[in-house]
């Protein structure tokens, strides 16, 4: 697998009214603190690691703690 195949360890899905945002990033401090701001802009989101772990805004401190 070429670098440009590999699968980041962290998605954020962010979803309001008929419109869809994904961000792929290997840093949990990033995604988060990306899911921090669409959030507060009150959109609704999830963060996934690489596990399959879903996150909701709640719970992002979980992410950072690892």
């Amino acid at each position: 697998m070429d670098k440009g195949d590999q699968e980041l360890a962290y998605k954020m899905i962010a979803e309001r009214e008929n419109q869809t945002v994904r961000v792929e990033r290997e840093s949990s401090f990033i995604i988060v603190a990306k899911a921090r701001i669409w959030a507060s802009e009150g959109w609704q989101v999830v963060i996934t690691d690489k596990d399959g772990k879903s996150y909701q805004p709640a719970e992002f401190d979980k992410l950072l703690a690892a």
